[in-house]
């Protein structure tokens, strides 16, 4: 099976282009996602993206894809990633929306 979000950063890297926008049902990120202490992320360093996700803050089935083609893109060199919904990719661009991951 191809997952799409794997393909995307590997067609994102293949034309060079330095931001991926992976386009979701929520408008950013959250820790603790659903529960009463859920805490959004607007921003975060492929570091701290990648110990959320061993720490089991994206699942596989949810966010979990996601996180990791975003954190291929930036190995390849891609200098951000947003995450955020449809109506929100103008904002999130602008830095004024979505969770944004950076090397």
């Amino acid at each position: 099976m191809i997952d799409k979000d794997r393909a995307s950063a590997l067609l994102a890297h293949s034309v060079a282009v330095s931001t991926i926008v992976f386009s979701t049902g929520v408008e950013q990120l959250y820790l603790d996602f659903g529960e009463e202490n859920e805490r959004p992320l607007p921003r975060l360093s492929a570091a701290e993206a990648a110990e959320h996700l061993a720490a089991g803050q994206f699942p596989p089935g949810s966010m979990g894809p996601k996180i990791e083609a975003s954190l291929d893109f930036l190995r390849a060199g891609g200098s951000r990633a947003i995450i955020t919904a449809p109506e929100r990719i103008a904002a999130a661009l602008a830095g004024q929306a979505g969770t944004c991951i950076t090397p």
